[in-house]
């Protein structure tokens, strides 16, 4: 983990510079405040950036290289204007292919982390809280994505530069207990600065206990198909503690986007438009599978997503070689997901949190009628993407197709699961492919595949079971990554929660 160590020798360096020096060092009369030092860079300012890094995660920016993901599941294709991505559409991921998404999500787990202790040693329990929430909801990604990872020694540089791998399912046992200290901590006085230091859900603390119950809440969803899993305490506590969020009630972050070169909102900024106005993705478009899927159920959402050219969307078929017939007039991301550059960006939308209890209504898990926590899950996604009369339209989408209708969600939890699963599939197209993903590995939704690369040259029929593990870590963890993969094939090493 090389890069973990020169980040932290990047924060650091001046200050141990300027504490080996004596008191009869010339340099002591000198104090700059433009100079990173450890005691000018607080906890309030290394969360902001690391709660819009936290935002930027899954938009397939050019920072973090994972647009990839998205077209994995369906969401996008590349164009065939340019040079087809091999590695890519034919499922051959490799180490070195996995080094820029590894690298961007410990590097923003790192500067969680240090937001979160900076923050205990300045006995500020509210900001550590917040800090260790979003620290949840991106390890959960990382093991999501790779299964065992290092967690508990990852950032222990002074015990170790070559942390070891925990368990996948140790991981998720301690985000668990981490997420019921971070609610504790949300409920002490807040420092007068966290309204203004948080940019995610501006001071307020009850909204941050639902944004931890949510993620509860998906962890606990994660693993429904683990043989022998009992979710009762764990749901005991979400709903002694406030449940989970509802509508309207979307966990963003906006530190201050605008249409300025690297201020725009993130996803805005890598699908939409430049500050100058021109094509953010010009290799990216619409994949004709879930274009297809949404016109064939006259889903009123399809225009909200992507953007219509010459009166109609299309997509291009993934995996196709140079030469995609559709491309020139294919369609990018829609106003209902890239409005504006000023818009938030969306951690964990209303209506993914919705599904996951509607889920767990369905299975039992807690009270209420699951019908209408479906209903209303749905609902919300039209609202939340800006469909007219979302009510009536939601009411009509879920009457008059097969697909939507309650009376198809079958008869037992796993069919109903299955069912809404579905469509939290729909509702999350070019939202979150991650967890599109997920649901595909754990519960085998969209049976058809049509999904899949069309690249001849493909070396799978299935998408696969976990990534391969970054090649930093083969070249400064060797002996430790070697262990953790095991036989190292991707399509058949599961994680812990795969059926």
């Amino acid at each position: 983990m090389k890069y973990l160590t020169l980040k932290i020798i990047g924060v650091f360096s001046l200050t141990l510079l300027w504490t080996a020096c004596t008191d009869k060092d010339y340099l002591d009369v000198n104090n700059d405040p433009n100079r990173v030092n450890d005691s000018n860079i607080t906890p309030e300012l290394i969360f902001t950036q690391a709660a819009h890094a936290a935002g930027s995660s899954l938009t397939g920016s050019v920072s973090n290289f994972s647009s990839f993901i998205y077209n994995m599941v369906g969401y996008y294709s590349s164009t065939g204007d340019f040079a087809l991505p091999g590695s890519e559409t034919t499922y051959d991921y490799n180490p070195p292919f996995m080094d820029p998404t590894w690298s961007f999500y410990y590097n923003t787990l790192f500067d969680l982390t240090l937001a979160k202790r900076k923050a205990m040693a300045n006995g500020d329990s509210v900001l550590t809280g917040a800090s260790m929430i979003l620290l949840a909801k991106i390890w959960q990604d990382v093991v999501d994505m790779f299964g065992d990872v290092p967690f508990s020694e990852a950032f222990e540089n002074d015990i170790t530069r070559k942390p070891r791998y925990d368990k996948a399912s140790d991981i998720y046992n301690s985000l668990e207990k981490s997420l019921d200290t971070a609610i504790e901590f949300m409920g002490a006085s807040p420092n007068s600065t966290f309204s203004s230091t948080d940019i995610v859900n501006h001071g307020d603390q009850g909204k941050w206990k639902k944004f931890a119950n949510t993620l509860r809440l998906r962890l606990l969803i994660r693993q429904s198909e683990v043989a022998g899993f009992d979710p009762s305490a764990e749901i005991t506590k979400i709903i002694n503690d406030g449940g989970v969020l509802h509508a309207g009630e979307s966990a963003n972050v906006n530190p201050g986007y605008d249409n300025e070169t690297n201020k725009q909102n993130p996803y805005y900024g890598s699908w939409a438009f430049s500050p100058t106005g021109g094509d953010a993705a010009p290799g990216e478009r619409a994949n004709v599978y879930i274009v297809n899927l949404l016109k064939s159920n006259n889903d009123p959402r399809l225009t909200r997503i992507f953007s219509p050219v010459n009166g109609s969307v299309v997509g291009c078929e993934y995996g196709l070689a140079s030469g995609n017939p559709t491309a020139p007039q294919a369609s990018k991301a829609g106003p209902g997901i890239a409005g504006n550059p000023s818009q938030d960006q969306w951690i964990i939308p209303s209506f993914e949190s919705m599904f996951l209890e509607a889920e767990a209504i369905a299975r039992g898990w807690m009270p209420g009628d699951a019908q209408a926590a479906y209903v209303n899950a749905v609902t919300e996604s039209f609202a939340w993407l800006g469909v007219p009369d979302p009510v009536n339209a939601a009411a009509d989408y879920i009457s008059n197709n097969a697909i939507a209708n309650w009376s198809n969600s079958g008869t037992t939890a796993l069919e109903k699961a299955r069912f809404i699963a579905t469509q939290k599939y729909i509702a999350m197209t070019v939202i979150d492919p991650l967890e599109a993903w997920n649901d595909i590995r754990r519960l085998g939704i969209l049976p058809d595949k049509g999904y899949l690369s069309v690249n001849p040259a493909k070396v799978s029929n299935t998408l696969p079971a976990r990534y391969p593990y970054a090649q930093s870590e083969y070249v400064t963890n060797s002996e430790n990554v070697n262990i953790a993969a095991g036989n190292g094939n991707i399509f058949t090493s599961k994680i812990f929660w795969q059926p």
